[in-house]
Protein backbone atom coordinates (compact mmCIF):
# COMPACT_ATOMS: atom_id res chain seq x y z
CA UNK A 1 0.00 0.00 0.00
CA UNK A 2 1.46 3.40 -0.94
CA UNK A 3 1.40 6.25 1.60
CA UNK A 4 -0.56 9.20 1.40
CA UNK A 5 1.98 11.10 -0.40
CA UNK A 6 2.59 8.28 -2.69
CA UNK A 7 -1.05 8.19 -4.09
CA UNK A 8 -1.12 12.41 -4.22
CA UNK A 9 1.93 11.98 -6.52
CA UNK A 10 0.49 9.04 -8.46
CA UNK A 11 -2.76 11.46 -8.79
CA UNK A 12 -0.70 14.53 -10.04
CA UNK A 13 0.87 12.37 -12.57
CA UNK A 14 -2.69 10.45 -13.62
CA UNK A 15 -3.63 11.09 -17.21
CA UNK A 16 -7.33 9.92 -17.18
CA UNK A 17 -9.26 9.00 -19.83
CA UNK A 18 -12.47 10.77 -19.99
CA UNK A 19 -14.71 9.50 -23.28
CA UNK A 20 -16.85 6.95 -23.93
CA UNK A 21 -15.66 3.40 -25.32
CA UNK A 22 -17.72 2.44 -28.80
CA UNK A 23 -16.82 -0.56 -31.47
CA UNK A 24 -13.45 -0.70 -29.98
CA UNK A 25 -12.26 3.30 -29.55
CA UNK A 26 -12.37 6.04 -27.19
CA UNK A 27 -14.63 8.77 -28.53
CA UNK A 28 -16.37 11.91 -27.50
CA UNK A 29 -20.24 12.44 -27.52
CA UNK A 30 -21.51 12.87 -30.83
CA UNK A 31 -22.81 16.21 -29.40
CA UNK A 32 -19.84 17.40 -27.94
CA UNK A 33 -21.38 17.79 -24.89
CA UNK A 34 -19.64 16.92 -21.42
CA UNK A 35 -20.25 16.39 -17.41
CA UNK A 36 -17.82 17.60 -14.90
CA UNK A 37 -16.80 15.19 -12.28
CA UNK A 38 -16.75 15.96 -9.25
CA UNK A 39 -14.09 14.82 -6.25
CA UNK A 40 -16.41 14.74 -3.23
CA UNK A 41 -13.83 15.05 -0.73
CA UNK A 42 -12.31 18.67 -1.94
CA UNK A 43 -15.31 19.24 -3.76
CA UNK A 44 -13.16 20.19 -6.87
CA UNK A 45 -13.86 19.64 -10.47
CA UNK A 46 -10.68 17.46 -11.98
CA UNK A 47 -11.80 16.17 -15.15
CA UNK A 48 -15.23 15.71 -17.55
CA UNK A 49 -16.96 12.68 -18.72
CA UNK A 50 -18.92 12.45 -22.79
CA UNK A 51 -22.34 13.32 -21.76
CA UNK A 52 -23.89 10.18 -24.17
CA UNK A 53 -27.28 10.26 -25.62
CA UNK A 54 -29.80 8.49 -27.67
CA UNK A 55 -27.54 8.64 -31.00
CA UNK A 56 -24.54 7.91 -29.26
CA UNK A 57 -26.70 4.62 -27.57
CA UNK A 58 -27.72 3.74 -31.32
CA UNK A 59 -23.93 3.28 -32.72
CA UNK A 60 -23.20 1.15 -29.02
CA UNK A 61 -26.76 -1.20 -29.95
CA UNK A 62 -25.37 -1.59 -33.42
CA UNK A 63 -22.23 -2.18 -32.95
CA UNK A 64 -23.15 -4.55 -30.03
CA UNK A 65 -25.71 -6.88 -32.38
CA UNK A 66 -22.87 -6.69 -35.10
CA UNK A 67 -20.70 -8.55 -33.17
CA UNK A 68 -22.99 -10.47 -31.59
CA UNK A 69 -24.18 -11.64 -34.90
CA UNK A 70 -20.85 -12.80 -35.69
CA UNK A 71 -20.31 -15.09 -33.65
CA UNK A 72 -16.74 -14.19 -33.01
CA UNK A 73 -17.50 -14.02 -29.52
CA UNK A 74 -21.37 -15.45 -28.97
CA UNK A 75 -19.94 -18.45 -30.80
CA UNK A 76 -16.38 -18.90 -29.60
CA UNK A 77 -15.31 -22.15 -27.66
CA UNK A 78 -16.04 -21.78 -23.66
CA UNK A 79 -12.21 -22.44 -23.57
CA UNK A 80 -11.46 -19.32 -25.60
CA UNK A 81 -14.08 -17.40 -23.50
CA UNK A 82 -12.77 -18.59 -20.28
CA UNK A 83 -8.54 -17.77 -21.33
CA UNK A 84 -9.86 -14.41 -22.64
CA UNK A 85 -11.71 -13.68 -19.27
CA UNK A 86 -9.24 -14.82 -16.89
CA UNK A 87 -6.73 -12.29 -19.10
CA UNK A 88 -9.34 -9.36 -18.32
CA UNK A 89 -9.30 -10.14 -14.70
CA UNK A 90 -5.57 -10.54 -14.62
CA UNK A 91 -5.00 -7.13 -16.60
CA UNK A 92 -7.57 -5.12 -13.57
CA UNK A 93 -5.05 -7.00 -11.23
CA UNK A 94 -2.17 -5.25 -13.09
CA UNK A 95 -3.67 -1.81 -13.09
CA UNK A 96 -5.09 -2.02 -9.29
CA UNK A 97 -3.48 1.03 -8.18
CA UNK A 98 -4.87 3.33 -11.23
CA UNK A 99 -7.99 1.74 -10.40
CA UNK A 100 -8.30 2.47 -7.32
CA UNK A 101 -6.99 6.24 -7.32
CA UNK A 102 -9.69 6.15 -10.07
CA UNK A 103 -12.98 4.81 -7.71
CA UNK A 104 -11.52 6.93 -5.08
CA UNK A 105 -11.29 10.75 -6.72
CA UNK A 106 -14.96 9.44 -8.10
CA UNK A 107 -16.49 8.36 -5.16
CA UNK A 108 -14.82 9.74 -2.19
CA UNK A 109 -14.60 6.32 -0.80
CA UNK A 110 -10.98 5.57 1.60
CA UNK A 111 -8.28 4.59 -0.88
CA UNK A 112 -7.50 1.06 1.41
CA UNK A 113 -11.09 0.25 0.23
CA UNK A 114 -10.77 0.87 -3.14
CA UNK A 115 -7.14 -0.96 -3.50
CA UNK A 116 -7.74 -3.82 -1.28
CA UNK A 117 -11.32 -4.68 -1.58
CA UNK A 118 -13.31 -3.00 -4.32
CA UNK A 119 -10.29 -3.72 -7.38
CA UNK A 120 -9.69 -7.23 -6.14
CA UNK A 121 -13.12 -8.19 -5.94
CA UNK A 122 -14.04 -6.87 -9.49
CA UNK A 123 -11.36 -8.85 -10.96
CA UNK A 124 -12.23 -11.55 -8.78
CA UNK A 125 -15.80 -12.04 -10.25
CA UNK A 126 -14.81 -12.01 -13.45
CA UNK A 127 -11.99 -14.68 -12.92
CA UNK A 128 -15.29 -16.79 -11.10
CA UNK A 129 -17.11 -16.61 -14.59
CA UNK A 130 -14.32 -17.53 -16.38
CA UNK A 131 -13.78 -20.42 -14.67
CA UNK A 132 -17.22 -21.12 -14.48
CA UNK A 133 -17.85 -21.13 -18.04
CA UNK A 134 -16.99 -24.80 -18.91
CA UNK A 135 -19.08 -25.90 -16.22
CA UNK A 136 -22.43 -25.56 -16.91
CA UNK A 137 -24.27 -28.13 -18.68
CA UNK A 138 -27.33 -28.73 -20.65
CA UNK A 139 -30.03 -31.36 -19.74
CA UNK A 140 -31.96 -34.03 -21.18
CA UNK A 141 -35.09 -34.52 -20.58
CA UNK A 142 -37.20 -37.71 -19.48
CA UNK A 143 -39.24 -38.37 -22.26
CA UNK A 144 -41.12 -41.41 -23.30
CA UNK A 145 -39.39 -43.70 -25.87
CA UNK A 146 -38.01 -42.73 -29.37
CA UNK A 147 -37.67 -39.23 -27.94
CA UNK A 148 -34.51 -37.47 -27.51
CA UNK A 149 -35.04 -33.85 -25.81
CA UNK A 150 -32.85 -31.49 -24.43
CA UNK A 151 -32.28 -28.35 -22.86
CA UNK A 152 -29.42 -25.84 -23.87
CA UNK A 153 -28.84 -22.49 -23.23
CA UNK A 154 -27.61 -19.75 -25.67
CA UNK A 155 -26.88 -15.91 -25.12
CA UNK A 156 -29.69 -13.69 -25.26
CA UNK A 157 -27.98 -11.20 -27.27
CA UNK A 158 -27.09 -7.27 -26.66
CA UNK A 159 -27.05 -6.84 -22.71
CA UNK A 160 -27.43 -3.35 -21.21
CA UNK A 161 -25.21 -3.33 -17.27
CA UNK A 162 -26.85 -0.33 -15.59
CA UNK A 163 -24.57 -0.09 -12.26
CA UNK A 164 -24.75 2.47 -9.57
CA UNK A 165 -21.99 4.84 -7.63
CA UNK A 166 -21.45 3.07 -4.80
CA UNK A 167 -19.20 0.22 -6.32
CA UNK A 168 -18.78 1.30 -9.91
CA UNK A 169 -16.15 -1.09 -10.50
CA UNK A 170 -17.37 -4.12 -8.43
CA UNK A 171 -20.72 -4.29 -9.06
CA UNK A 172 -19.87 -4.04 -13.06
CA UNK A 173 -18.19 -6.85 -12.75
CA UNK A 174 -20.72 -8.46 -11.36
CA UNK A 175 -23.12 -8.55 -14.36
CA UNK A 176 -20.04 -8.20 -16.67
CA UNK A 177 -18.71 -11.77 -16.00
CA UNK A 178 -21.92 -14.09 -16.42
CA UNK A 179 -23.03 -11.40 -18.98
CA UNK A 180 -19.73 -12.14 -21.04
CA UNK A 181 -19.54 -15.50 -19.95
CA UNK A 182 -22.30 -16.52 -21.00
CA UNK A 183 -21.27 -15.16 -24.64
CA UNK A 184 -23.30 -11.87 -24.84
CA UNK A 185 -22.38 -8.49 -25.84
CA UNK A 186 -22.27 -6.25 -23.40
CA UNK A 187 -23.14 -1.73 -23.32
CA UNK A 188 -21.98 -1.01 -19.72
CA UNK A 189 -23.99 2.32 -18.80
CA UNK A 190 -21.84 3.62 -15.34
CA UNK A 191 -23.51 6.45 -13.19
CA UNK A 192 -22.72 9.93 -14.31
CA UNK A 193 -20.70 10.39 -10.86
CA UNK A 194 -18.49 7.64 -11.16
CA UNK A 195 -17.54 6.61 -14.66
CA UNK A 196 -14.01 6.27 -14.89
CA UNK A 197 -13.24 2.95 -13.73
CA UNK A 198 -15.85 1.66 -16.46
CA UNK A 199 -13.89 4.22 -19.18
CA UNK A 200 -10.60 2.21 -17.96
CA UNK A 201 -12.22 -1.55 -18.70
CA UNK A 202 -12.27 -0.34 -22.78
CA UNK A 203 -8.69 -0.68 -23.10
CA UNK A 204 -8.47 -3.63 -20.53
CA UNK A 205 -10.99 -5.43 -23.04
CA UNK A 206 -9.05 -5.02 -26.03
CA UNK A 207 -5.77 -6.08 -24.58
CA UNK A 208 -7.47 -8.98 -23.32
CA UNK A 209 -8.85 -10.08 -26.47
CA UNK A 210 -12.60 -9.25 -26.49
CA UNK A 211 -13.59 -8.65 -30.36
CA UNK A 212 -14.57 -5.66 -31.16
CA UNK A 213 -17.84 -4.47 -30.05
CA UNK A 214 -18.37 -6.81 -27.51
CA UNK A 215 -17.84 -4.69 -24.24
CA UNK A 216 -18.58 -0.63 -24.77
CA UNK A 217 -19.24 1.90 -22.08
CA UNK A 218 -21.18 4.56 -22.66
CA UNK A 219 -21.30 7.46 -20.38
CA UNK A 220 -24.03 9.95 -19.31
CA UNK A 221 -27.19 10.68 -17.48
CA UNK A 222 -29.54 7.82 -16.40
CA UNK A 223 -31.97 10.27 -17.83
CA UNK A 224 -30.45 10.34 -21.45
CA UNK A 225 -28.45 7.65 -21.81
CA UNK A 226 -29.80 5.11 -19.37
CA UNK A 227 -33.15 5.77 -20.58
CA UNK A 228 -32.51 5.20 -24.84
CA UNK A 229 -30.31 1.80 -23.59
CA UNK A 230 -33.83 0.47 -21.65
CA UNK A 231 -36.10 1.81 -24.30
CA UNK A 232 -34.30 0.77 -27.60
CA UNK A 233 -35.79 -2.11 -29.36
CA UNK A 234 -32.68 -4.08 -30.05
CA UNK A 235 -31.20 -4.11 -26.30
CA UNK A 236 -32.25 -7.74 -24.98
CA UNK A 237 -31.68 -7.18 -21.27
CA UNK A 238 -31.33 -4.68 -18.96
CA UNK A 239 -29.14 -6.06 -15.44
CA UNK A 240 -29.39 -3.02 -13.33
CA UNK A 241 -28.17 -2.34 -9.59
CA UNK A 242 -29.81 1.13 -7.94
CA UNK A 243 -32.74 2.74 -6.69
CA UNK A 244 -36.32 0.46 -6.31
CA UNK A 245 -37.57 4.08 -8.43
CA UNK A 246 -35.47 3.67 -11.45
CA UNK A 247 -35.89 -0.35 -11.53
CA UNK A 248 -39.37 0.53 -12.04
CA UNK A 249 -39.04 2.54 -14.23
CA UNK A 250 -36.72 0.36 -16.44
CA UNK A 251 -39.48 -2.33 -15.88
CA UNK A 252 -42.02 0.40 -17.84
CA UNK A 253 -39.63 1.05 -20.53
CA UNK A 254 -39.56 -2.66 -21.43
CA UNK A 255 -43.08 -2.91 -21.66
CA UNK A 256 -43.45 -0.08 -23.82
CA UNK A 257 -40.47 -1.23 -26.41
CA UNK A 258 -39.85 -5.18 -26.89
CA UNK A 259 -40.35 -6.55 -23.69
CA UNK A 260 -36.55 -6.95 -22.85
CA UNK A 261 -35.75 -8.91 -20.02
CA UNK A 262 -34.99 -6.18 -16.60
CA UNK A 263 -33.04 -7.99 -13.72
CA UNK A 264 -32.88 -5.34 -10.70
CA UNK A 265 -30.99 -4.91 -7.58
CA UNK A 266 -32.99 -2.30 -5.94
CA UNK A 267 -33.08 -0.86 -2.40
CA UNK A 268 -33.02 -2.26 1.07
CA UNK A 269 -33.75 -1.23 4.63
CA UNK A 270 -32.25 -4.03 6.39
CA UNK A 271 -33.06 -4.98 9.82
CA UNK A 272 -30.21 -6.46 12.37
CA UNK A 273 -31.63 -8.36 15.21
CA UNK A 274 -30.07 -8.71 18.29
CA UNK A 275 -31.48 -10.91 21.06
CA UNK A 276 -30.23 -10.88 24.45
CA UNK A 277 -29.12 -14.18 24.00
CA UNK A 278 -26.21 -13.64 22.16
CA UNK A 279 -22.60 -14.39 22.57
CA UNK A 280 -19.87 -11.28 23.00
CA UNK A 281 -21.86 -8.06 22.55
CA UNK A 282 -18.31 -6.53 21.94
CA UNK A 283 -17.86 -8.29 18.50
CA UNK A 284 -21.77 -8.11 17.99
CA UNK A 285 -21.26 -3.96 17.94
CA UNK A 286 -18.31 -3.70 16.06
CA UNK A 287 -20.31 -5.59 13.06
CA UNK A 288 -23.15 -3.48 13.89
CA UNK A 289 -21.02 -0.43 12.95
CA UNK A 290 -19.21 -1.60 10.80
CA UNK A 291 -22.22 -3.42 8.75
CA UNK A 292 -24.24 0.22 8.65
CA UNK A 293 -21.22 2.75 8.38
CA UNK A 294 -19.38 1.10 5.77
CA UNK A 295 -18.52 3.03 2.69
CA UNK A 296 -19.84 5.92 4.36
CA UNK A 297 -23.34 3.93 4.47
CA UNK A 298 -24.08 3.40 1.38
CA UNK A 299 -24.21 0.32 0.45
CA UNK A 300 -27.99 -1.51 -0.51
CA UNK A 301 -27.83 -3.72 1.96
CA UNK A 302 -26.47 -2.09 4.64
CA UNK A 303 -27.42 -2.62 8.12
CA UNK A 304 -29.76 0.57 8.74
CA UNK A 305 -32.34 -0.78 11.23
CA UNK A 306 -30.81 -1.98 14.36
CA UNK A 307 -33.74 -4.25 16.46
CA UNK A 308 -32.55 -5.05 19.79
CA UNK A 309 -34.30 -6.73 22.66
CA UNK A 310 -35.18 -4.34 25.00
CA UNK A 311 -33.14 -5.82 28.09
CA UNK A 312 -29.83 -5.11 26.39
CA UNK A 313 -30.65 -1.80 24.55
CA UNK A 314 -28.77 0.39 26.05
CA UNK A 315 -25.71 -1.66 27.56
CA UNK A 316 -25.63 -2.72 23.37
CA UNK A 317 -25.95 1.14 22.23
CA UNK A 318 -23.29 2.49 24.40
CA UNK A 319 -20.86 -0.14 22.68
CA UNK A 320 -22.18 0.74 19.10
CA UNK A 321 -21.31 4.30 20.14
CA UNK A 322 -17.62 3.20 20.63
CA UNK A 323 -17.32 0.96 17.79
CA UNK A 324 -18.64 3.62 15.15
CA UNK A 325 -15.43 5.98 16.28
CA UNK A 326 -13.69 3.95 14.18
CA UNK A 327 -15.76 5.15 10.91
CA UNK A 328 -14.59 8.70 11.77
CA UNK A 329 -14.72 10.36 8.72
CA UNK A 330 -11.22 10.96 7.14
CA UNK A 331 -9.34 12.43 3.92
CA UNK A 332 -10.02 9.04 1.62
CA UNK A 333 -6.47 9.56 0.57
CA UNK A 334 -5.17 8.63 3.48
CA UNK A 335 -4.32 4.97 4.30
CA UNK A 336 -5.74 5.07 7.35
CA UNK A 337 -8.94 6.20 6.28
CA UNK A 338 -11.83 4.24 6.56
CA UNK A 339 -14.25 6.23 5.95
CA UNK A 340 -14.47 9.22 3.47
CA UNK A 341 -16.90 11.38 1.98
CA UNK A 342 -20.26 11.03 0.60
CA UNK A 343 -20.74 10.77 -3.29
CA UNK A 344 -21.42 14.71 -3.45
CA UNK A 345 -22.67 17.89 -1.81
CA UNK A 346 -26.69 16.68 -2.81
CA UNK A 347 -26.31 13.54 -1.06
CA UNK A 348 -24.80 15.03 1.79
CA UNK A 349 -27.36 17.29 1.67
CA UNK A 350 -30.31 14.61 1.74
CA UNK A 351 -28.79 12.22 4.31
CA UNK A 352 -28.65 15.52 6.80
CA UNK A 353 -32.10 16.05 6.12
CA UNK A 354 -33.22 12.94 7.11
CA UNK A 355 -31.52 13.11 10.54
CA UNK A 356 -33.32 16.22 11.09
CA UNK A 357 -36.43 15.04 9.73
CA UNK A 358 -35.80 11.58 12.71
CA UNK A 359 -35.59 14.30 15.37
CA UNK A 360 -38.90 16.10 14.48
CA UNK A 361 -40.64 12.60 14.03
CA UNK A 362 -39.67 11.91 17.93
CA UNK A 363 -35.98 9.70 17.50
CA UNK A 364 -33.02 10.76 19.46
CA UNK A 365 -29.41 11.49 18.08
CA UNK A 366 -26.62 9.44 20.32
CA UNK A 367 -23.63 10.69 17.88
CA UNK A 368 -22.85 11.95 14.39
CA UNK A 369 -23.92 14.12 11.77
CA UNK A 370 -22.33 16.80 9.93
CA UNK A 371 -18.66 17.88 9.49
CA UNK A 372 -18.25 21.43 8.41
CA UNK A 373 -15.85 22.38 6.24
CA UNK A 374 -15.36 21.09 2.93
CA UNK A 375 -16.23 17.59 1.08
CA UNK A 376 -19.53 15.75 1.59
CA UNK A 377 -18.47 14.02 4.66
CA UNK A 378 -21.00 12.78 7.69
CA UNK A 379 -20.05 11.25 10.79
CA UNK A 380 -21.56 7.92 11.82
CA UNK A 381 -24.64 9.20 13.26
CA UNK A 382 -27.41 6.79 15.43
CA UNK A 383 -31.21 7.47 15.72
CA UNK A 384 -32.68 6.34 19.33
CA UNK A 385 -35.88 5.23 20.11
CA UNK A 386 -36.93 4.97 16.25
CA UNK A 387 -40.45 3.80 15.92
CA UNK A 388 -40.36 1.67 12.75
CA UNK A 389 -43.62 3.61 11.33
CA UNK A 390 -41.22 6.70 11.16
CA UNK A 391 -39.82 7.60 7.68
CA UNK A 392 -36.36 7.32 8.70
CA UNK A 393 -37.24 3.65 9.54
CA UNK A 394 -39.30 2.59 5.96
CA UNK A 395 -37.08 4.61 3.62
CA UNK A 396 -33.59 3.99 2.50
CA UNK A 397 -31.52 6.98 3.23
CA UNK A 398 -28.22 5.37 1.93
CA UNK A 399 -26.18 7.12 4.29
CA UNK A 400 -24.21 6.19 7.54
CA UNK A 401 -27.63 6.38 9.72
CA UNK A 402 -28.46 3.95 12.29
CA UNK A 403 -31.95 3.51 13.19
CA UNK A 404 -32.50 1.78 16.98
CA UNK A 405 -35.78 0.46 17.63
CA UNK A 406 -36.11 -1.74 20.76
CA UNK A 407 -38.49 -4.87 20.64
CA UNK A 408 -39.90 -7.25 23.24
CA UNK A 409 -39.80 -10.71 22.17
CA UNK A 410 -39.22 -13.40 18.73
CA UNK A 411 -42.45 -12.48 17.39
CA UNK A 412 -42.36 -8.76 17.35
CA UNK A 413 -38.84 -8.88 16.18
CA UNK A 414 -39.95 -10.82 13.45
CA UNK A 415 -42.75 -8.50 12.37
CA UNK A 416 -40.87 -5.35 12.60
CA UNK A 417 -38.14 -6.65 10.44
CA UNK A 418 -40.61 -7.78 7.83
CA UNK A 419 -42.76 -4.53 7.98
CA UNK A 420 -41.10 -3.26 5.20
CA UNK A 421 -41.57 -2.94 1.42
CA UNK A 422 -37.90 -4.11 1.04
CA UNK A 423 -36.34 -7.11 1.43
CA UNK A 424 -32.72 -7.68 0.20
CA UNK A 425 -30.81 -8.84 3.56
CA UNK A 426 -31.54 -9.41 7.32
CA UNK A 427 -29.18 -10.62 10.06
CA UNK A 428 -29.90 -11.93 13.94
CA UNK A 429 -27.40 -12.32 16.24
CA UNK A 430 -28.38 -15.11 18.91
CA UNK A 431 -26.82 -18.17 20.59
CA UNK A 432 -29.86 -20.32 20.69
CA UNK A 433 -30.16 -23.08 17.62
CA UNK A 434 -33.81 -23.28 18.01
CA UNK A 435 -33.91 -19.66 17.63
CA UNK A 436 -31.79 -19.54 15.01
CA UNK A 437 -33.64 -21.75 12.26
CA UNK A 438 -36.78 -19.99 13.43
CA UNK A 439 -36.31 -16.65 12.84
CA UNK A 440 -34.12 -16.99 10.11
CA UNK A 441 -37.26 -19.13 8.28
CA UNK A 442 -39.06 -16.19 8.78
CA UNK A 443 -37.17 -13.42 8.06
CA UNK A 444 -38.39 -11.97 4.42
CA UNK A 445 -34.97 -11.40 2.74
CA UNK A 446 -33.06 -12.58 -0.27
CA UNK A 447 -29.62 -12.96 2.15
CA UNK A 448 -30.04 -13.74 5.91
CA UNK A 449 -27.17 -13.70 7.92
CA UNK A 450 -26.65 -15.55 11.66
CA UNK A 451 -24.06 -14.06 13.64
CA UNK A 452 -22.23 -12.03 11.14
CA UNK A 453 -23.39 -9.52 8.67
CA UNK A 454 -22.79 -9.45 5.38
CA UNK A 455 -20.45 -12.75 4.86
CA UNK A 456 -20.04 -14.24 1.66
CA UNK A 457 -18.57 -14.71 -1.73
CA UNK A 458 -18.63 -15.35 -5.61
CA UNK A 459 -20.18 -18.95 -5.07
CA UNK A 460 -23.67 -17.68 -3.62
CA UNK A 461 -26.38 -15.73 -5.16
CA UNK A 462 -27.04 -12.01 -4.17
CA UNK A 463 -30.91 -10.14 -4.60
CA UNK A 464 -34.04 -9.28 -2.56
CA UNK A 465 -37.63 -9.96 -1.68
CA UNK A 466 -40.34 -7.47 -2.27
CA UNK A 467 -39.37 -4.41 -4.07
CA UNK A 468 -35.50 -4.95 -3.34
CA UNK A 469 -35.52 -6.54 -6.66
CA UNK A 470 -35.50 -9.42 -8.87
CA UNK A 471 -32.83 -11.84 -9.96
CA UNK A 472 -29.66 -12.71 -8.73
CA UNK A 473 -25.96 -11.45 -8.92
CA UNK A 474 -23.03 -13.58 -8.22
CA UNK A 475 -22.81 -17.87 -8.21
CA UNK A 476 -24.07 -20.21 -11.12
CA UNK A 477 -27.87 -18.90 -10.61
CA UNK A 478 -26.57 -15.23 -12.59
CA UNK A 479 -25.32 -16.66 -16.04
CA UNK A 480 -28.70 -18.55 -16.56
CA UNK A 481 -30.20 -14.93 -16.39
CA UNK A 482 -28.56 -13.84 -19.64
CA UNK A 483 -29.21 -17.03 -21.64
CA UNK A 484 -32.36 -18.02 -23.75
CA UNK A 485 -33.54 -21.62 -21.98
CA UNK A 486 -33.86 -23.75 -25.78
CA UNK A 487 -35.91 -26.89 -25.57
CA UNK A 488 -34.74 -29.24 -28.92
CA UNK A 489 -37.52 -32.36 -29.65
CA UNK A 490 -36.30 -34.79 -31.73
CA UNK A 491 -38.24 -38.09 -32.48
CA UNK A 492 -36.09 -40.96 -33.39
CA UNK A 493 -37.50 -43.24 -36.19
CA UNK A 494 -36.56 -47.01 -36.63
Amino acid sequence: MKTQEQWIELKNNLNIENRAYINGEYSAALTGQTIPVVNPATDEIFTEIARCQNEDVDLAVSYARQAFQSGQWSESSPAHRKAVLKQFADLIDQNQEELALLETLDTGKPISHSFSTDIPGAASALRWYAEAIDKVYGEVAPTEKDVHAFISHQPIGVVAAVVPWNFPLWLACWKLGPALAAGNSVILKPSEKSSLTAIFLGQLASQAGLPTGVFQVITGFGHEAGDALAKHQDVDCIAFTGSTRIAGQLMVRSGESNLKRVFAEAGGKNANIVFEDCDDLDRVAAETAAGCFYNQGEVCVAATRLLVHESIKEQFIEKVIQASKAFTPKDPMDPSSSMGALIDQDHKSKVLEYISLGESEGANVRCGGDVDGQGAFVSPTILDNVDNKMRVAQEEIFGPVLCVIPFKDEAQAIEIANDSKYGLGAALWSSNINRVHRVAKRLQAGSVWVNNYNEGDMTVPFGGFKMSGNGRDKSLHAIEKFTETKTTWIRLHP
